[in-house]
C-alpha cells in the first residue's frame, strides 16, 4: 500500500481512538478504556501491516449512526486505492446491522455498489442499483448515474437511454422544467443524443436507413449540436440518394462546431462528386478557410486546386498559406509537389526531407479531449480516458499538425 493509504489508516485510527474516548465520558483516561483491537491495529499499523491494521481498526468500531460515516470513509479510501475486496467487506458489515436507519442503509448500499463495479460485478452492483432507484429518494439521482455508466460499458443502449431519461429534470405544468441537478457529470441531454447516435450506428450497420434517420433526428432534438448526428445523417441521406440533402446536414456542422469540418470535407468531397458540382466544394472550403485556417482545410483546398488548376497553383497557395499559418502535414504536402520539378541531386535531398516530415506528423496524435487531454490517432465519440461523449477532436495547434 503506499503512503496515501497509510495516511488514511492514521487519520481513521485518529477518529476511532477520538469516538472510543468520548464514549466514556471526558473525566476518565483515555487509553485504559480503549479496546485490545484498537491497540492491535495501532501495532499493526506500526509494523508496516497495514492489511492486518484495516481488520483491527474494523472490530474495534462497533458499527451505529455515529460511526457510519467513518466506517464508509475507510472503505471508499481503500476502494480508491484498489484494496476492493476490503472495501466490500466493509460496506458489507455495515448492512449486517439491521439498527441503522433506512437512509443510512441506503447509503451503504451505494457505497457496495460502487464497489462491486470498481470490482468489475456489475450484475450485482445492478441489482443494488435497481433497487435504490425504486426504495431510495435521496440516492436515485445517483444510482440513475452509476446505471448509466453501467449499461454504457456493457454497450446496452436501450437500458442506457432509459436511464439518462431519468435524469432529466420534470417538468411541471406550472413552472416548466425544473432545473437540472448540478452532479459534476456530463450534461444529460449530450449524453442522451450519443447514444442515439450508437443507436442510429447499428442501425446502419444492418442497412435500416429508416431507423437510423429517426434515432439521428431524436438525437438532434435532445442537442442540436450534435456534430455526430449530423455527420451520420449526411452518411444516411446520401446513402438513400438524397445527395442535395446530405450536403445541407453536412454543411450545418460548420455552425454546430467548427473543429469538426475535418471530418465534413471527405463526405462532401464524395457528394458534390455525385451531383457534378466541383465548384460548390471550393467555395465551401474557402469559406471554412476563413473562419478556421487549419491544415485538414489547407490541405484539402490545395488538392483541389492540385485537380482542377495544377501543381504551380497549389504549390502557391500552399506557399502561402504555410507563410501565414505553419504546419508539418502542410509543409509535408508543399515537399513533394516540389519534388515534381526539381532536379534530380535536389529531388532526392527533398525525398529525405520528406520522409522526415512524414516521421514526424505520424509520431503526432491527430486527436485530443478537450475534458481530460486523453490523444490518439483516431477519433472516438466516447473518450476512452475520461469517458465523456464528444469531447474528442481534431487537434489544430500548429506544433501538432
Amino acid at each position: 500500500m503506499n503512503d496515501v493509504l497509510v495516511f488514511g489508516l492514521l487519520f481513521a485510527a485518529i477518529a476511532i481512538g477520538w469516538f472510543l474516548g468520548r464514549r466514556q465520558g471526558a473525566p476518565k483516561a483515555v487509553a485504559p478504556d480503549l479496546p485490545s483491537q484498537y491497540y492491535k491495529g495501532l501495532n499493526y499499523l506500526l509494523d508496516g501491516r497495514q492489511d492486518g491494521a484495516v481488520d483491527a481498526f474494523i472490530n474495534a468500531l462497533e458499527v451505529n449512526s455515529e460511526t457510519l460515516e467513518t466506517h464508509i470513509a475507510l472503505g471508499n479510501l481503500l476502494r480508491k486505492k484498489g484494496e476492493v475486496a476490503r472495501a466490500i467487506r466493509i460496506h458489507q458489515n455495515l448492512l449486517a446491522r439491521p439498527s441503522l436507519p433506512r437512509s443510512q442503509v441506503h447509503q451503504a448500499h451505494l457505497e457496495l455498489a460502487r464497489d462491486y463495479i470498481s470490482a468489475g460485478l456489475l450484475d450485482r452492483a445492478e441489482r443494488l442499483l435497481l433497487d435504490l432507484v425504486q426504495e431510495s429518494t435521496e440516492q436515485r439521482r445517483a444510482s440513475h448515474r452509476h446505471l448509466l455508466d453501467i449499461y454504457q460499458s456493457e454497450r446496452d443502449w436501450p437500458s442506457a437511454i432509459a436511464q439518462a431519461e431519468a435524469l432529466l429534470p420534470r417538468k411541471s405544468l406550472l413552472k416548466g422544467s425544473a432545473p437540472a441537478e448540478n452532479d459534476g457529470a456530463q450534461p444529460v441531454p449530450v449524453v442522451l443524443a450519443h447514444l442515439h447516435c450508437e443507436l442510429a450506428q447499428e442501425a446502419l450497420e444492418r442497412s435500416d436507413l429508416h431507423s437510423a434517420r429517426e434515432e439521428l433526428v431524436r438525437a438532434l432534438a435532445r442537442d442540436k449540436d450534435c456534430v455526430r448526428a449530423s455527420l451520420l445523417l449526411g452518411d444516411v441521406e446520401r446513402r438513400a440518394g438524397n445527395t442535395k440533402l446530405a450536403v445541407k446536414t453536412l454543411r450545418k456542422v460548420r455552425h454546430q462546431d467548427a473543429d469538426f469540418v475535418p471530418e465534413t470535407i471527405e463526405p462532401l468531397r464524395q457528394c458534390y462528386a455525385e451531383l457534378g458540382d466541383r465548384q460548390s466544394l471550393r467555395q465551401y472550403l474557402r469559406e471554412c478557410l476563413e473562419q478556421n485556417p487549419v491544415a485538414p482545410v489547407v490541405l484539402a483546398l490545395a488538392e483541389d486546386l492540385l485537380a482542377n488548376d495544377g501543381e504551380a497553383v497549389a504549390r502557391e497557395f500552399l506557399t502561402q498559406q504555410l507563410s501565414q499559418q505553419p504546419s508539418l502535414r502542410g509543409l509535408g504536402r508543399l515537399i513533394s509537389l516540389q519534388q515534381a520539378v526539381a532536379s534530380d541531386p535536389a529531388r532526392e535531398n527533398l525525398e529525405a526531407l520528406y520522409r522526415l516530415v512524414e516521421q514526424l506528423v505520424a509520431e503526432r496524435p491527430l486527436y485530443r479531449c478537450s475534458h481530460c487531454g486523453f490523444t490518439g490517432q483516431q477519433l472516438h465519440w466516447f473518450c476512452p480516458g475520461c469517458k465523456y461523449w464528444g469531447t474528442v477532436r481534431t487537434l489544430h495547434s500548429h506544433n501538432n499538425e
